[in-house]
């Protein structure tokens, strides 16, 4: 009697699950019972495929009702002998071809040699794996021996009991109503059947593919309304996760509808894997507001949130620009320490950086540090990026640069630089060359941006010196200064009125670089206008056009407005205008009344000279 329960326990549960995607499992025992009643029942159970393979047989052997005849014999003797003659073909078949007996599933099979091993496992799977797949019939009687202290007949019982009968002619009905389009209501048609709703039923329905998400949620419904039916975590997991692979806005709604009444009529239902799946639904719809209202609802619903179920809202809320509310969130996660992992966390902080909360971001990296979760290293160089570029955050990214060494710091020339430029925004000159000569002796290498940072820097506090000896080390470190590094030295030079230092800079500029910008031009220019040495501007104007470098209104205007406001020479003012118009460059209108005006001014005072002289 047991051998008969055990029988149609493995058969029923290997007849649940799909086929491996091979088609074989190498060194699978198959039990055997050597039981008058084996070709009964399983001719008596429907599987879910319609053709369930359980031995693969040769071409030229007997055809499956034949074997199952042969094993019907009188004599036990004679039973165990065709019996013996019949496995060892499956035996030796089974190695050759395919012995398919389910995927994803919990195998129960058992050795009958000595060395046999029971290996139990929690999750209702039991293996038990050999190397000798046949027996004899003085096997026989030993085996049934150590196969009944494995299955106990009421532990057999038991588990029988314990699995749901379902129809599957009835689960293949109501997933043709659910594929189809309904001319009545969902639940109409469905009481309409008279089912037997279990657990396994509504699973086997959920699971079906092609079926869209707003059936799939009103067959659940009308499916809990059964007295019959008992809703459970898992129930309702799966409903989520497949629903959840539509990303619909609509039945993601009507999803989330369904979840807040289970979570208020029943108990200790909803789990933390069915929130975040929900989170993460509306995270790929881009509903930040209603991710945050799912968040809201763990307590509520008796669920504790895990670090997922953070970091699915906190980047929910930031891909809406909700930065306020995700950061609302983010000082939850920091309390209660519970922090996704590093890779998430590198994710949380750029979220915040490119929100320009530059600041919150160095809090979620300072709480990771001490959990021992750092980031990738382009995120943390994201955040120095974003900390430098406010004056009040500068000292923070400073601050970072300790916790790069070694091979990380030979290769974060990135974030130095921004930390350089930063204090040289706020004219920290001091910080910014003791991190610069720090950058010399211990890495990573500076190049001409840094340089010319702190050089930019130097010559416009007037520390023409210092500048110039950064100039040196820089080229003793085999870099060549550009040509915005001669440009702001000659600007500081320019500014202090030393013209003649400049005018050497401009030499050393034409021996490195064969072409120069207009800029460099007009540093001078202006430095002369300033100092009113119109001559001299005018021929480094002339000596524009012969280093083959075109000037523009700029350099124009400069000169014009000087000429007319300081020396009142509107004769050269107006051959400029001239030689701009040939050029095709344009003067304002305001320098234009500039020159009339100027002339105006001139002509009137030598008229009240002659008047004067007559008289």
């Amino acid at each position: 009697m047991w051998r008969f329960k055990a029988g149609a326990l493995l058969f029923r549960r290997s007849s649940r699950l799909a086929p491996s995607k091979h088609g074989t499992i190498e060194n699978l025992t198959v039990i055997r019972f050597a039981s008058p009643h084996f070709s009964h029942w399983v001719s008596k159970i429907k599987p879910l495929y319609q053709s369930p393979r359980f031995f693969s047989l040769d071409s030229t052997s007997n055809s499956s009702d034949e074997a199952h005849d042969s094993l019907d014999v009188s004599s036990p003797t004679d039973r165990d002998a065709v019996l013996h003659e019949k496995t060892g073909c499956v035996s030796q078949e089974s190695e050759s071809s395919s012995v398919l007996f389910a995927e994803k599933a919990s195998f129960v099979s058992h050795e009958l040699d000595a060395s046999s091993k029971v290996y139990e496992d929690a999750a209702d799977k039991e293996v038990v794996q050999g190397e000798d797949q046949g027996f004899s019939s003085n096997e026989t009687a030993d085996g049934d021996e150590r196969l009944s202290s494995f299955v106990s007949e009421e532990s057999v019982e038991e588990i029988t009991a314990e699995i749901p009968e379902i129809d599957l002619e009835q689960v293949e009905s109501v997933v043709s109503i659910l594929q189809s389009t309904l001319e009545e209501p969902l639940e109409s048609s469905l009481e309409k059947m008279d089912l037997t709703v279990n657990d396994e039923f509504v699973n086997r329905v959920l699971q079906t593919p092609l079926i869209v998400g707003e059936n799939l949620i009103g067959f659940f419904k009308w499916a809990w309304k059964r007295p019959e039916f008992s809703i459970s975590t898992g129930v309702v997991y799966t409903l989520v996760r497949v629903v959840s692979a539509s990303v619909r806005k609509r039945d993601a709604y009507a999803l989330w509808d369904l979840v807040k009444e289970i979570g208020e009529t029943e108990n200790a239902i909803l789990s933390t894997d069915i929130l975040n799946e929900l989170i993460h639904l509306l995270r790929k719809l881009g509903k930040g507001k209603a991710a945050l209202e799912v968040f809201n609802k763990f307590v509520e619903f008796g669920c504790d949130p895990n670090a997922d179920s953070y970091y699915l809202t906190i980047n929910a809320l930031c891909c809406r620009s909700f930065y306020d509310w995700a950061w609302s969130v983010c000082e939850e996660m920091l309390n209660t320490g519970n922090l996704p992992d590093s890779e998430k966390v590198g994710k949380i902080i750029c979220c915040f950086c490119k929100g320009s909360r530059a600041k919150d971001a160095h809090l979620v990296y300072l709480m990771a540090k001490e959990k021992n979760k750092y980031p990738p290293r382009s995120c943390i160089n994201f955040l120095i990026n974003s900390l430098c570029g406010e004056d009040g955050t500068v000292q923070l990214a400073a601050e970072l640069l300790h916790d790069f060494s070694g091979e990380a710091r030979r290769y974060a020339i990135k974030p130095f630089s921004s930390v350089v430029c930063g204090l040289c925004r706020m004219k920290d000159v001091e910080a910014a060359k003791d991190l610069l000569f720090k950058m010399i002796d211990e890495g990573p290498p500076p190049g001409n941006a840094v340089f010319n940072s702190v050089i930019s820097v130097l010559s416009k506090a007037g520390e023409m010196e210092e500048a110039m000896e950064l100039l040196k080390v820089m080229e003793s470190r085999g870099l060549r200064p550009d040509v915005y590094t001669y440009n702001v030295i000659m600007s500081g030079y320019a500014q202090g009125g030393h013209m003649e230092e400049a005018c050497r800079v401009l030499l050393e500029a034409k021996k490195r670089h064969s072409k120069l910008t207009p800029v460099t031009y007009h540093i001078l220019i202006r430095g002369y206008c300033k100092l009113e040495e119109f001559d001299k501007a005018l021929k480094l104007l002339s000596e524009m056009k012969e280093f083959g470098v075109q000037p523009n209104s700029d350099e124009y205007n400069k000169l014009i407005q000087s000429l007319c406001l300081k020396s009142l020479d509107w004769k050269t003012s107006e051959k400029l205008l001239e030689e701009m118009k040939h050029n095709g460059l344009f003067l304002s209108g305001i320098t234009r009344g500039l020159i009339r005006a100027t002339k105006e001014l001139v002509e009137e005072e030598l008229q009240a000279i002659e008047i004067g002289a007559d008289a």
